[in-house]
């Protein structure tokens, strides 16, 4: 019915085909994007890398306002009758009947539309709040492996299969010791797997195309014998004489969950049918939602939309209240959340204290700095909705009167269907953690040292990280941090974050004996000037904490170190963070190895995070 001429020439159906011209126009430059990363890691262009992925993020916003704009001149789209609107909407699900990324292209109908509707038609009806196309079979008539590539080792070409499985992926570089290499994991996936008996089922399936991230590249693959599954990824490195080697294995759920992390930047990776390789990655981490995953992957617009549903559907089976979000309130952001479910809710306040020189404008920037950045593990990505409709009777007293205390100017109440519902302007969605302050209070009340120790090395290694990506994070206060669920320490607070190249790191200045006292400066500050020697003063007050952070980071109290990291970052150096730890690197093995000292024990403390 969607191809006679007749149903052509009306202008639901244009409609619908311009949105999905727009769209299609999006992917194509989305993957030409992702193809090209393969040729700029092979030529090591690694700061190519970063911009192709700061690049690439703006090119959906791009496309939803150009096919917008279309719309409006070619159909005056904002005066069409609605009826036009449901007709546009069937007319697409037509077209996407064959598609190869039906759910991406009904999330972009919903990003355009919803610029041209009123929020009131925001339902079934007018746009995709439940997806019209199932994604299960679209591989059905694809050729056999277009996704993944199967193999089929025995015991005795395990090592052999290994090296095929890289050579696959025809890198146009030379390898420094692949048979090593293999060999290496090999082993390593022999000691994870323990000795076992191959079944009849016994394969290897590995995604066909590899994903790229900064200097890396990963070979991300599952091991299948019986009904236990292992998942395998493998990063490839550059070496320093311009080879490449396999750096390590990585072949857990943990491994992997830390690899696609929510707290590190989107990986380019060219995915013909995103559905498929989404699938496959959940098949290895069954505990990570299919919004990360999208978002992970560079789909984050998917990971909004995705998101967005899993938030509705936990909304209708749960009847826990929205609340104030435990822990210290923010000056700037007002932080709630719904202790069923692991996110937090952050609405920027309509004014702040008055030694907090900022803006709404100013802070949105700093978090768009952030989406725009290598994260390295160590800051939150954050969901950024506007027009967000929630159920006001699911909210606590204390704190709609907090919200309209705070930020009146983002919230409207509304009725819909019945039920009151508060909207809010202008929101950032985060993954809940533990605020490394209360983890810390909370160690110490129940007397755990070692706790404290581990969260304070990690919290300088995570500061050591930011540094390495050319981030400070303006407020290193323990409340600024938060604790994952991999006891990892993450930075979540962005109003004061600045490009470490664009500071400027001083020593405090001896002071004047005939100067009078005063709590206030006695020399000069500009805006850029930042005094490593003062953090002490608010971070150690803990005896317990001081002691850690000073045998393992007193560093960060020197102002030549960070400007020593800003000379290098001006230079046009960039550090590697890995994300898995230093003593898992087969380099780092060898090295120990050839000391004669053995394997590092477990209990031995972590050599530096960078080469």
């Amino acid at each position: 019915m969607f191809d006679d001429a007749l149903t052509r020439q009306t202008p639901a159906f244009e409609i619908a085909r311009a949105l999905l011209d727009g769209f299609n126009r999006h992917y194509r430059l989305f993957s030409e994007t992702n193809r090209a990363a393969k040729q700029r890691f092979e030529q090591a262009d690694w700061h190519g890398q970063r911009q192709a992925m700061r690049e690439r993020i703006e090119f959906y916003d791009q496309r939803v306002r150009e096919t917008r704009t279309r719309l409006q001149d070619e159909f005056a789209a904002e005066a069409l009758p609605l009826e036009t609107w449901q007709q546009a909407k069937l007319h697409y699900i037509g077209l996407l009947i064959d598609h190869r990324q039906p759910e991406l292209a009904e999330t972009f109908f919903n990003s355009v539309t919803t610029k041209i509707l009123h929020r009131s038609y925001f339902h079934n009806d007018f746009i995709f709040v439940r997806p019209a196309i199932s994604t299960s079979y679209i591989e059905l008539d694809e050729p056999p492996g277009s996704t993944y590539r199967v193999y089929y080792p025995t015991l005795e070409t395990w090592r052999e299969t290994w090296m095929q499985v890289v050579r696959d992926f025809d890198l146009q570089l030379e390898f420094e010791d692949l048979a090593r290499d293999a060999a290496d994991v090999a082993g390593e996936l022999e000691s994870q797997l323990g000795s076992f008996q191959p079944r009849a089922n016994f394969q290897i399936q590995v995604l066909a195309n590899l994903f790229f991230r900064n200097k890396g590249a990963y070979v991300v693959a599952k091991v299948i014998n019986g009904d236990r599954q292992t998942p395998v990824a493998l990063p490839l490195l550059h070496t320093s004489t311009g080879k490449v080697q396999v750096d390590a294995v990585l072949a857990s759920e943990d491994d992997m969950e830390m690899l696609f992390s929510y707290a590190r930047a989107y990986f380019l990776v060219d995915m013909p049918v995103p559905s498929a390789y989404v699938q496959f990655l959940r098949s290895v981490m069954p505990g990570k939602p299919r919004a990360e995953i999208y978002s992970a992957v560079g789909l984050h617009k998917q990971g909004k939309n995705s998101f967005y549903r899993d938030l509705l559907t936990h909304l209708r089976h749960s009847r826990d209240s929205f609340r104030i979000s435990p822990g210290v309130k923010g000056m700037v952001m007002l932080v709630f959340d719904l202790p069923s479910f692991p996110y937090v809710f952050k609405v920027i306040k309509d004014f702040y204290p008055e030694h907090k020189k900022t803006t709404r404008e100013k802070i949105k920037s700093k978090y768009l700095l952030v989406k725009r950045h290598d994260r390295v593990g160590r800051m939150a990505d954050t969901l950024e909705y506007s027009k967000v409709a929630l159920p006001l009777a699911r909210f606590e007293p204390e704190l709609v009167h907090e919200m309209q205390k705070f930020c009146p100017s983002l919230l409207e109440i509304t009725e819909n269907d019945g039920v009151q519902e508060l909207v809010i302007d202008h929101a950032y969605i985060e993954r809940r953690m533990t605020p490394l302050n209360l983890f810390l209070k909370q160690a110490a009340a129940a007397g755990e040292p070692e706790a404290i120790e581990r969260a304070t090395i990690d919290y300088g290694n995570a500061i050591k990280d930011l540094v390495a990506a050319d981030i400070f994070p303006g407020d290193m206060l323990w409340k600024n941090f938060g604790m994952t669920r991999q006891g990892k320490i993450v930075f979540y607070d962005y109003d004061e974050i600045e490009y470490l190249s664009d500071c400027n790191f001083r020593h405090v200045p001896p002071r004047d004996d005939d100067a009078p006292a005063s709590a206030e400066p006695w020399f000069a500050v500009g805006p850029r000037d930042v005094f490593p020697e003062t953090f002490g003063r608010f971070l150690l007050g803990n005896a317990l904490v001081r002691k850690a952070f000073l045998e393992h980071h007193s560093e960060l109290l020197d102002p030549d170190y960070w400007s020593l990291h800003k000379e290098r970052i001006l230079q046009g150096a960039m550090l590697d963070v890995f994300p898995y730890e230093p003593q898992r690197r087969f380099v780092n093995r060898r090295a120990v190895q050839a000391a004669g000292a053995g394997p590092p024990s477990a209990g031995a403390r972590r050599p530096s995070r960078r080469r």
